[in-house]
């Protein structure tokens, strides 16, 4: 018998050390090659970690919300037969087998193919995921599939709580903060504790761009997704940064540089049972309208389901935020740094307004946006808005571009 000592590798991007999230083995269990072993979380991703060998487990390192460096022990495994091949203790950087960054691999036999956080709402839960089928490639199960076993399936029927000591309730439940929560806490309170927020709300008039939303989802086939007002959202605002390109930028703090863009890359603030994530659709100045609604519920969905890639969940230039129907009056958006504005979007909703000198029922929205205000002025972000109201006031202005300059 043999032991074999796997460290942490070099998971891609400078990454020095990462968060271990779950463990999905103990010591004691066997455990097989290209089986999960425990997932962690770096500053960019959650990542699977798989076992390079078979054997049993003899310890592991790291209790979830732990610091592990790359190269530092993470679990030893008592491998077969001493007189067979022996694995040397893997050097720092890589696992045994794999040239370079981890990906997750071809799915091993008996090896239960879903996303981190599916295995983690299963334990949570405490399902298992061996009993619930998956309707996704490969038997891949999906979230869909763990709700159903949740929500209605016999076997996934919801577990009673835990009683305390004598049968009662408990009064209280603590949660450690870890994995893509705990980054989310970093980040938001590194953004309002370093950037100085300048929060404008304007009241804008979406009757008419309800109308040409309604008239082009009457021309889909069926079956096809309804168009929302955030892809027509966003074709307004790539022709407004063109005359507000000091909004469409990043700051690079280290270096003390604005750096303009002229590419717009969106983020799309996005719910997920992980908590908030932005993926991006890049290159919305050279997409119709058609290929934004697409391509943002592509990257929407796979953020969702925890397939996004690192590329598709950063590079955004400025986020979209919406809360849908839970939209509420007003917001007061935290800006996604390195980013120096965002643009929330409120409930959209018939009322009486003063329209043309008399009383009439108009839809009416309001934008909710925040902007750096030590790089974006008061008057600048105002007039941004301003612009972007008019052209969804207007809706034909949206497909037209500004006229020359005589």
């Amino acid at each position: 018998m043999s032991r074999y000592v796997f460290k942490l590798p070099d998971l891609g991007e400078g990454t020095v050390s990462a968060e271990v999230v779950s463990w999905h083995v103990k010591p004691g269990e066997t455990v097989a090659e290209e089986q999960v072993l425990v997932e962690v979380m770096t500053e960019k991703a959650a990542v699977e970690v798989p076992s390079p060998v078979s054997g049993t487990v003899i310890s592991t390192r790291g209790e979830p919300g732990e610091m592990v460096a790359v190269g530092s022990e993470l679990i030893v495994i008592e491998t077969g037969d001493a007189s067979g091949p022996q694995a040397p203790e893997e050097p720092a950087g890589k696992p045994a087998g794999a040239p370079g960054a981890l990906a997750e691999p071809a799915p091993a036999e008996g090896r239960i193919m879903t996303s981190p956080a599916n295995r983690r709402r299963a334990h949570e839960a405490g399902i298992d995921l061996r009993q619930v089928q998956g309707s996704g490639p490969q038997g891949r199960i999906l979230r869909q599939d763990l709700e159903a076993h949740i929500a209605g399936d016999a076997q996934g029927a919801p577990r009673p709580r835990r009683a305390e000591a004598g049968g009662a309730e408990p009064q209280r439940e603590e949660i450690k903060v870890i994995g893509v929560r705990r980054l989310i806490a970093q980040r938001m309170s590194q953004s309002k504790r370093d950037i100085p927020h300048f929060s404008y709300i304007e009241e804008v008039d979406v009757t008419e761009l309800e109308a040409l939303r309604r008239h082009l989802n009457s021309r889909l086939a069926a079956g096809e997704p309804a168009l929302t007002y955030l892809p027509l959202l966003v074709v307004a605002l790539v022709h407004v940064l063109r005359e507000f390109p000091q909004c469409n930028a990043h700051y690079d703090a280290e270096r003390g540089v604005i750096i303009r863009h002229r590419a717009v890359h969106v983020g799309v603030a996005t719910q997920t049972s992980e908590g908030l994530k932005v993926p991006v659709v890049r290159d919305a100045q050279g997409r119709s309208l058609w290929e934004i609604a697409a391509e943002m519920r592509r990257v929407t969905e796979a953020a969702r389901v925890n397939t996004a890639t690192r590329e598709e969940l950063g590079g955004s230039t400025i986020t979209l935020t919406s809360l849908g129907k839970l939209g509420g009056i007003a917001s007061t958006p935290i800006i996604n740094a390195p980013e120096v504005a965002i643009i929330g979007v409120n409930r959209a909703l018939e009322r009486p307004v003063v329209y043309q000198g008399a009383v009439s029922v108009r839809r009416m929205m309001n934008l909710s946006s925040s902007f750096d205000h030590r790089f974006v002025d008061g008057y600048d972000a105002a007039a941004m808005i301003q612009a972007l109201k008019e052209r969804l006031e207007h809706p034909a202005t949206i497909f037209m571009s500004e006229p020359r300059q005589r």
